[in-house]
Order: structure tokens, then C-alpha cells, then sequence
């Protein structure tokens, strides 16, 4: 295949948010992840562990080396450790629940609460009314450190459009089985959990953007949501307690028609796609038994990262990865509309081979030809 053609043809099908009506093919967004430089260059490492800058560094440009062999670009980030900046760590939404981020060996991170009973949840909403939210999240030498690393830098601390999603937030916090049996037995304690992520969401974000030197009329637009566990909510719960955040954070920022608003969701919740369909989403990544054609219906303005399994990807089947990139291709181009971009339907996970992500391109150029 054609390396040079195929990266051009594919920046072109980039555009316009996948759907430039000029693009000669499906787009294709597979830039893989950090976290695939051990399985390809067979080094040990935890993909899912704290970072360490200089050797993540080092292992990004030997991994770009070999994918320029193999397909063509540099795909991975390699920012210089030089140049990398740590300001202090800002409290998350998690803590604020009274939660714990911990990181586990080959695990990731994850959030443990000691919350499990409505009692319990109900003294948390309400220390949380009374909370001075600035306060809590911002630790005692902020201030100095952060003046610090702007005065040698120039630089401030970014803002943050991407969070945990609410009900994979309250899943963690207060467990998967204790919030559905919630929005039963405590309705209105359900809804006021509901109404407390959205107001952290927006006073948490109202103090980063400060600090990154924004202010109201000038921080930047654009949302998005990683909520995993919507789908164990039917399409009334989810309604009384995932929508409302959804709909408060998109409308204080993302006002604008082009503005961004993104769910991922690597789960079987196709049957929310009716409810997502009302607030105008323009990106989406959703599980693999959520195909192409029944997210359009719902969500006819919104590109389409995906819906390759990850395990598939990851697997090193090239016939099974040919079989989903075309079944997608030709599944958009059924529908007479464009907006997708080939992904997998979740993470990139270590494994996932170079060599793979060129099965991938050359199945788009046979099958992906608008």
C-alpha cells in the first residue's frame, strides 16, 4: 500500500469533524496508545502505572521509529522531559465525594469509597452543601508553587473538559448494586446525588479555569464523558440521573453548535442512544455491540469512533480485524452519511501491533472508498 496516499487521503477525511463531503475515504483515527511500547518492543512495564517522563519518553521515540517502517508516520507523543511541567496535585470530583483514588500493579487507578448506605450518602450530599469546594481541592502551597512554575515557564495549569461520567462516578462511589436499588427506594435521594455532581462539576471547573488565567467569557468550549457503567441504568434512570448532568455541563459549555460534546461509553447501552439523541452530540465511542448504523439514527451530527473491539484489536487477528473495519465501512456508507472514524469500540490496549493498525489501513483503502 501506498503510505503517503493513504495519511493524505486520511487528513482530508479528518476534516470537519470526519465529515468532509470532499474525502475520498472513511476516516481512519488509530493513532494507537502509550501504553503499546512494551508488547512491540518488548520491554517490561506496567502500561497502566504511574509515569515515568524520561523513560516513557525514551520508549515513545524507538516505538515511532518502528511505526515509521511499518506505517508510515510517527504516532506517539514524545515530549521531551525537559519540557515537562508537575504542578501540585489538585483534589478530583472522587475526593470530594469522599473517595480514594488508588493505583494497583497492572491494574490502573480506581476509586474506592467507604460510602455504601443512603444514610451514609445523604451525610456526604450534605457536607458537601457546606462545602468550600476552592478550598478543599486546592492544596496549601498552590499558590506559591503554581507562581513558581509560571515564573520559570510561562505556563499555567490546563483546563479540564474530560471527566469520569456521573453514573460511573456514583457506581464507584456508592456501588453499582446500592444506586439502582437507590433510584428505587430513594428516588428523590437519587436525583439529589444527581444534582450534587453536576454542582462539583461546574465548581471545580470554575476554579481550574481561574487558575489557568480564564475567565467566563474567555475559557475554552467543549465537554466530555467517560461513563462506562451508564449502561446498567434503564432509559428512566439513566434520564433522572446521567442526563441532567450531561445536559447542565453541555449547555455551560457547549454552547455553540461546533462546541464538543463527547460521551465515551465501551458498554452495551445501546438503549440510551434515544435519550444521548436529544443532546446533540458531535463525537461518541461507544461499546462494540453498538454498531454504526443504530448510533446514526440517534445521533446524526455526531462522528463515530469506532466499533472494532478492543480485543480484537488487541488479539492480532487480521482476519477478524478485516472483517469488523469493513462491516463498518460499508455499514456508514449505507447509510448515505459520513462522520465515521475506524477506532476500537474502548482503549488501545498493549498488544495491539503495528502491524495490526496496518491491516486496518489497508482494509479502509479497499473497503472505506466513499
Amino acid at each position: 500500500m501506498s503510505f503517503d496516499q493513504f495519511w493524505k487521503d486520511n487528513d482530508d477525511a479528518q476534516k470537519e469533524n470526519c465529515f468532509n463531503p470532499e474525502a475520498t475515504q472513511v476516516a481512519m483515527g488509530i493513532l494507537m496508545s502509550d501504553e503499546c511500547v512494551y508488547s512491540e518492543l518488548n520491554e517490561k512495564g506496567d502500561p497502566w502505572g504511574e509515569i515515568d517522563i524520561p523513560r516513557q519518553f525514551e520508549l515513545n521515540k524507538r516505538y515511532n521509529d518502528k511505526a515509521e517502517k511499518i506505517v508510515g508516520r510517527r504516532l506517539l507523543k514524545e515530549i521531551d522531559p525537559k519540557e515537562h511541567v508537575a504542578f501540585p496535585n489538585i483534589k478530583r470530583i472522587g475526593e470530594v465525594f469522599g473517595g480514594q483514588y488508588l493505583m494497583g500493579v497492572n491494574t490502573g487507578e480506581w476509586l474506592e469509597s467507604p460510602i455504601n448506605t443512603p444514610e451514609a450518602l445523604e451525610r456526604q450530599l450534605e457536607k458537601i452543601d457546606n462545602l468550600d469546594i476552592e478550598s478543599f481541592i486546592l492544596p496549601e502551597n498552590w499558590e506559591k508553587e503554581s507562581r513558581n512554575i509560571y515564573e520559570k515557564t510561562g505556563k499555567k495549569i490546563e483546563p479540564r473538559r474530560h471527566i469520569r461520567g456521573p453514573v460511573t462516578l456514583a457506581t464507584s462511589i456508592f456501588g453499582m448494586e446500592n444506586l439502582v436499588f437507590l433510584s428505587y427506594d430513594s428516588p428523590e435521594l437519587f436525583k439529589r446525588f444527581s444534582r450534587t455532581i453536576l454542582k462539583v462539576v461546574l465548581e471545580i471547573n470554575r476554579v481550574i479555569d481561574r487558575e489557568a488565567g480564564y475567565t467566563s467569557e474567555t475559557a475554552p468550549s467543549g465537554f466530555s464523558f467517560a461513563d462506562d457503567d451508564c449502561n446498567l441504568m434503564t432509559p428512566e434512570m439513566y434520564k433522572d440521573f446521567g442526563y441532567p448532568v450531561l445536559k447542565g455541563c453541555f449547555e455551560h459549555y457547549s454552547p455553540n453548535p461546533g462546541d464538543k460534546r463527547y460521551q465515551h461509553s465501551d458498554s452495551a447501552m445501546a438503549h440510551l442512544l434515544p435519550i444521548l439523541g436529544t443532546l446533540d452530540m458531535n463525537g461518541c465511542n461507544f461499546g462494540p455491540t453498538v454498531m454504526v448504523d443504530e448510533i446514526r439514527k440517534h445521533l446524526p451530527n455526531a462522528r463515530i469512533d469506532g466499533c472494532m473491539a478492543p480485543f480484537t484489536f488487541m488479539n492480532n487477528n487480521a482476519d477478524e480485524i478485516r472483517k469488523e473495519v469493513k462491516r463498518d465501512c460499508l455499514s456508514i456508507k449505507g447509510t448515505g452519511t459520513r462522520g465515521l472514524n475506524i477506532y476500537t469500540a474502548g482503549s488501545i490496549n498493549n498488544g495491539s501491533s503495528l502491524d495490526s493498525l496496518k491491516v486496518v489501513m489497508e482494509t479502509v483503502q479497499e473497503f472505506g472508498q466513499y
